[in-house]
């Protein structure tokens, strides 16, 4: 009677729907994908950043190389070799010990994903330098992609500010020129077509001078919008047989990312990329420890991201 009163809200009982029905959760499939977070601070602030990355933002600092090495040695412990390693921010290229960080997962033979937005932090001359080195000796072993967040440069700039689209197209072109491993992350406008999408960014690419298929969903990644305030279903049990879902195919199953947050005495591990706030997705300090439970799809963007949307941040 009370739950009919007063009904339960949304996406607030890790088991249960507010309606009742079992949530679904997803196991623990083997890693695929390890993220670092290198923080919080961005060079700019972009209206829907998910995690409300931002020039003061610092409430997830530096990673520093010693807080990345533990967990390249928990991988080898592993023994499944390589993996893919991604590292993502806030903007990479402002943490001081990045190209340390970038040189310790090549090394040890993992492929590299880094997101970027591929302005002023990247294109300063010690990191032009280091990404050059790094190029030379590693060559396909690294991929940088860029967030150009639309093909269109009103739309672009509209999110991250006058000016975004043509200093960020400028890094493009000076990545495409250093023989750089380049794929673009975009957002597909709610009202778009998809193939007219990937046209457009493909015509940009080779403005560019960009080697890209646009039509390579790892070459070009088209994120699912998610808003803030979206009210999406709660994901049921039933329903991966409902949406002809399987649930390895979500983030979660297959990936985890690496934290430090500001004042704490080590990194910690979360369940995914986007949930960096909800106590309730920071699972561990350990791979070990991060992985030992499955994840309950008790988020909005559980559901709009990943189950609905369809959104991997992996390659």
């Amino acid at each position: 009677m009370a739950d009919t009163i007063f009904p339960r809200a949304k996406f607030s009982d890790p088991f249960t729907t507010a309606k009742g029905e079992t949530r679904a959760s997803v196991d623990w499939r083997g890693l695929k994908t390890l993220w670092l977070n290198t923080g919080t601070l961005c060079n700019i602030e972009c209206a829907n950043c998910y995690i409300l990355s931002s020039p003061t933002n610092d409430r997830l600092v530096y990673l520093r190389e010693a807080d990345v090495t533990p967990f390249l040695d928990e991988i080898e412990t592993l023994g499944e070799g390589p993996k893919e390693i991604g590292i993502t921010g806030g903007e990479p290229f402002m943490c001081p010990e990045i190209l340390q960080i970038m040189e310790a997962v090549l090394t040890r033979g993992h492929r590299l994903l880094l997101l970027t937005n591929a302005m002023r932090p990247m294109m300063r001359p010690r990191i032009q330098a280091g990404l050059q080195d790094l190029q030379a000796r590693f060559g396909d072993q690294m991929t940088l992609r860029v967030s150009l967040d639309s093909h269109s440069e009103a739309a672009h700039d509209a999110e991250r500010g006058e000016g975004a689209f043509a200093e960020a197209c400028r890094g493009v072109a000076w990545l495409g020129e250093q023989g750089v491993r380049v794929a673009l992350a975009g957002r597909q406008a709610l009202t778009e077509d998809e193939n007219y999408a990937r046209e457009a960014y493909g015509q940009l690419a080779r403005h560019l001078g960009l080697s890209l298929d646009p039509s390579d969903q790892t070459q070009l990644v088209l994120f699912p919008e998610m808003i803030a305030r979206d009210d999406p279903p709660e994901i049921t049990t039933a329903c991966w047989q409902i949406l002809s879902k399987d649930p390895a195919d979500i983030m979660c199953a297959t990936q985890r990312m690496v934290i430090r947050r500001k004042g704490a005495d080590r990194a910690t591990v979360t369940a995914c990329t986007l949930l960096v706030d909800d106590p309730a997705f920071e699972l561990g300090a350990s791979l070990a420890e991060a992985t030992a439970e499955p994840v309950r799809l008790n988020h909005a963007w559980c559901a709009s991201f990943c189950v609905l949307g369809g959104g991997s941040c992996s390659a």
